[in-house]
């Protein structure tokens, strides 16, 4: 898998990077502390220095993409990883990057920005075209739903996973529309319900024998 993907890891490496080379671009008119977290109410309330705002985020993605690749690599079913999924995460992790350091540096120069609507969508999307592949996920011990009961029995690795992709296709679904009313209580459920509905659906199917 890595080698058919090494353009599109090489790819989605530098363009979780290019938020660094904006941050160059723009150093001199960005403020010595940027807003890098922002609370409920879309306020910002955590900040770090400029070369933190800078470098921090887009390097750690690049740590975390690369931690994911070689989990893959190392794992034993990884003839089973769907590519597709593979590059989903990848890419989702880029556009991470663009989006926060992008917005950091947008309010850093004085510009309005409803973060809270934004990473609602953004995160609506992303649930619901990892739900879309769910359900054709084969068992692996790097992506999908891992419990000991998933990993041990591929009829419940599949029905679980069939049901994780309406759960998450609905939830991405819930959580784009959040991001106009941006109820926190409705994302917390969601999220809580995306979780926990497939973990004990599975634990239920285990139970069974199945």
């Amino acid at each position: 898998m890595i080698k058919k993907n090494k353009k599109i890891i090489i790819a989605a490496n530098i363009v979780t990077l290019l938020p660094i080379l904006a941050g160059l671009l723009l150093w001199d008119r960005l403020p010595d502390q940027i807003a890098v977290h922002w609370g409920v109410d879309g306020t910002a309330n955590g900040w770090s220095s400029k070369m933190t705002a800078v470098f921090g985020l887009p390097v750690l993605l690049v740590i975390l993409e690369w931690l994911c690749i070689l989990a893959t690599i190392v794992d034993p079913k990884k003839k089973n990883i769907s590519e597709k999924i593979f590059c989903v995460m990848l890419w989702g992790m880029s556009a991470l990057s663009l989006f926060l350091n992008c917005a950091s540096y947008f309010i850093a120069l004085g510009g309005k920005l409803n973060i809270n609507m934004i990473t609602f969508l953004l995160l609506g999307i992303f649930f619901t075209v990892i739900g879309n592949y769910m359900p054709k996920t084969k068992q692996s011990y790097t992506m999908g739903i891992k419990l000991p009961w998933t990993l041990n029995s591929e009829e419940n690795w599949n029905r679980t996973h069939r049901l994780t992709g309406f759960v998450w296709s609905v939830g991405g679904l819930l959580m784009i529309v959040n991001g106009f009313v941006q109820w926190v209580w409705l994302s917390e459920i969601i999220v809580f319900a995306m979780i926990f509905i497939p973990i004990v659906y599975s634990f239920v199917l285990y139970r069974k024998g199945i």
